[in-house]
């Protein structure tokens, strides 16, 4: 599949992409990757690095129609492909576009890709690369500019596909993107759980972590978890209580970061973004849940015998229900589920271990032909 991929400033995607790249190198597939912004970089020689957004916005544009121009010529056969590039710019100029139509459209994408990751992580990494000043707030509108505007690219492409895809919180998901371009039959799934009210509950956490592990193992997942910036905001309320101004955030694993040193974040700027971070919440886990095949939830019991439940997990199983998914559900606790979740579900475990072994049996982990030869 020829992919572009896109995120905001502060992704840091190029190591990424360089990841999937060799990890497909490793699975025997050739995996061609163009970086949009080193290919303007050398066609303008003169232009110190990191500086050429401050460019005139015509240099700009015929710099990156200069370098879509190579790119357009040199992956004219390739079967797979990875173009890195942008689709907003929100710079000193305002908000600006990143691409031109008609060289989209000859680069014959089959997917369009968005990257996201945790905005304080995000905002860490602009200010570490870029002489700017942007807050919190900045950070999340350029996202979902980002979104929309590579959403509607794809609208424009008659047969290609859209997908938002977590760079990873704690492991890189260089195996997906991987999956989604050179193995597009396999099974794409979102993993559903509960996942605030839980965090203080290690044993119930680690039977989570495991279950995310299994189906990532089987299938190309789309995994809520991996941006989760409902805890920042938790966090900052809770450090706003006791007059703190700043909160210290660890650096993701795969974040980035040139050090190891926690993130500093001024808890002012998150609690200014706290109905982000709801609306963003919310309007990305339906889409994650749109661009899945099929939803499998993991129900824990709590201390009690409490079904571990949240709304957020019923608003998907419904969500993925009514949009004609196929909806599994692992239900841990003694207590029967209620009808809410036995009338919409294609099928109940009782663990994961039988989801799985159910899912081998009917062919699950085999890549379905898209073709139909």
């Amino acid at each position: 599949m020829r992919a572009i991929v896109t995120g905001q400033i502060g992704m840091d995607k190029k190591p990424y992409l360089d990841a999937a790249a060799r990890f497909a190198g490793q699975q025997g597939e050739s995996l061609p990757l163009y970086h949009v912004g080193d290919l303007m970089y050398r066609e303008a020689p003169d232009v110190r690095s990191g500086k050429i957004l401050d460019l005139p916005i015509s240099r700009l544009n015929s710099l990156r129609r200069a370098a879509f121009k190579d790119i357009i010529s040199e992956s004219k056969d390739a079967k797979n492909m990875i173009v890195n590039t942008h689709a907003t710019f929100r710079w000193r100029h305002g908000l600006f576009a990143a691409f031109d139509y008609d060289q989209i459209t000859a680069i014959r994408p089959d997917l369009f890709i968005c990257i996201v990751d945790n905005i304080e992580v995000v905002h860490h990494r602009l200010h570490e690369e870029h002489d700017i000043d942007a807050t919190l707030k900045d950070c999340m509108v350029w996202r979902e500019e980002e979104i929309l505007a590579t959403e509607l690219m794809s609208k424009a492409i008659p047969g290609s596909q859209f997908y938002i895809l977590s760079r990873g919180r704690h492991q890189p998901t260089t195996r997906t993107l991987f999956r989604l371009i050179c193995r597009p039959g396999m099974r794409k799934v979102y993993p559903s759980f509960p996942m605030s009210h839980v965090v203080d509950m290690p044993d119930v956490l680690a039977e989570i972590d495991k279950f995310r592990a299994d189906l990532a193992q089987h299938f190309v997942t789309f995994d809520p978890g991996d941006v989760d910036e409902k805890l920042l905001l938790e966090r900052a309320l809770a450090a706003a209580k006791e007059g703190k101004d700043w909160l210290e955030v660890a650096p993701h694993a795969f974040g980035g970061a040139k050090t190891a040193q926690p993130i500093r974040v001024r808890i002012r700027e998150v609690l200014d973004i706290a109905g982000d971070v709801d609306g963003q919440i919310y309007m990305r886990d339906f889409k994650l849940v749109d661009q899945a095949d099929m939803i499998v939830s993991y129900i824990p019991e709590l201390p009690g015998g409490v079904p571990g439940l949240s709304s957020g997990v019923e608003r998907e199983l419904h969500h993925a229900f009514e949009h004609t998914k196929e909806v599994f559900v692992v239900w841990k606790p003694k207590k029967t589920p209620s009808p809410f979740i036995s009338e919409t579900a294609t099928r109940i475990f009782k663990s994961t271990e039988e989801a799985l072994k159910y899912f081998e049996d009917n062919g699950y982990f085999s890549e379905k032909n898209l073709f139909g030869n």
